[in-house]
């Protein structure tokens, strides 16, 4: 297949495999294939995340289910080492932050700018699609997105989580002025806390049981924290609830601080089914949404880094190897980790 490449590209590079539950090896792989209007991208850094964790313990996210050897990692930064036919070689040596999705770009969704919800999407670290646990990989060129170089590679590859935060501030009608209650103080509630900011939110009260984590959300943007297991959110009255958590408590105690009208984000991932107050539902007519991905979020998240309303460097707090990967995904286990990067 015709392509531009700058001369260090080898034919073979190390993968870090998910082979089975709780089994993961780094094998030699070939470098992937570059199509026409794809780049292919050295990467720089990989953070993990819950959902890697959930494929690397559980082999399965409700219906996605690890059944042949997978690639784990989808949030990503690294640097253009070759392009496809019909991209332009004056990419190639740029540094970018992938959107690690392929949207088909001709169904009902992608038509309607939905593309986050395209029924034959293809997704980094989802089966059967490979992650970036690995030294290469391809994008389409439109999704590798340039960043600054006042962005270190770290946070290029954290702008996926903060992209979750800035689609959940979407989805929950955040303005300037809203007053905002988030269950949960682990990554994406700390990222969610700082787009809630960062999009004008002036109250921005967050519970979680842990006072080693809303100690830290409280320097991240929350204005108040809460003790859910000491004091009630109950009759807050906030425009918006975004879930962080995916613990049941927190979901149904959180829908009854929304005040009448309001909008409740589901981001966290929990049980499959729970018991909701239908009655305070309806009689306060709110609007329950779920966040599925994002969609047109990675030019607003580097900007919100580079003019440091937003803080990604910050909330890293272990670096490993491709080879110690395993280590990477059991790094949540370690009192007072945050946000773990595999550095290649």
């Amino acid at each position: 297949m015709t392509m531009s490449h700058t001369p260090e590209v080898p034919e073979t590079m190390r993968a870090s495999v998910l082979s089975g539950v709780g089994e993961i090896a780094v094998e030699e792989r070939p470098v992937p294939a570059v199509r026409p209007d794809e780049v292919l991208v050295r990467v720089a850094a990989v953070g993990v995340c819950g959902s890697d964790v959930h494929y690397y313990r559980e082999g399965r996210i409700g219906d996605f289910v690890v059944d042949k050897p997978l690639v784990l990692g989808h949030e990503v930064s690294g640097r253009i080492v070759a392009v496809g036919a019909d991209v332009d070689t004056g990419r190639i040596g740029e540094r970018v932050a992938i959107e690690p999705q392929r949207p088909c770009r001709v169904c009902r969704q992608c038509k309607a700018g939905s593309y986050n919800l395209c029924p034959h999407m293809e997704f980094y670290a989802t089966p059967p699609i490979d992650g970036a646990f690995c030294e290469y990989v391809t994008i389409q060129a439109d999704f590798a997105h340039p960043v600054p170089d006042s962005l270190s590679d770290e946070a290029a590859a954290l702008l996926e989580p903060l992209s979750v935060g800035i689609w959940a501030a979407r989805k929950a009608r955040i303005v300037p002025g809203s007053r905002v209650l988030i269950a949960g103080a682990g990554p994406i509630g700390v990222i969610a806390a700082q787009a809630a900011k960062a999009f004008g939110a002036t109250e921005i009260i967050v519970s979680d049981p842990v006072a080693d984590r809303r100690a830290l959300v409280a320097r991240f943007g929350a204005t108040r924290t809460i003790d859910p297991v000491a004091e009630s959110v109950r009759d807050l009255g906030v425009d918006a609830f975004i879930d962080a958590s995916g613990a049941t408590p927190a979901v149904v105690s959180g829908i009854g601080a929304v005040r009448g009208g309001g909008v409740v984000v589901l981001v966290g991932m929990g049980a499959d089914e729970i018991a909701l107050p239908i009655p305070l539902i309806q009689s306060r007519e709110l609007i329950i949404t779920g966040v599925f991905r994002y969609t047109d979020t990675w030019p607003v998240a580097a900007q919100l880094v580079a003019s440091g309303q937003v803080d990604l460097d910050s909330l890293v707090t272990g670096r490993f190897s491709l080879e110690d990967a395993e280590k990477a995904l059991n790094a949540d286990r370690t009192p007072g980790s945050l946000k773990t990067i595999v550095v290649l």
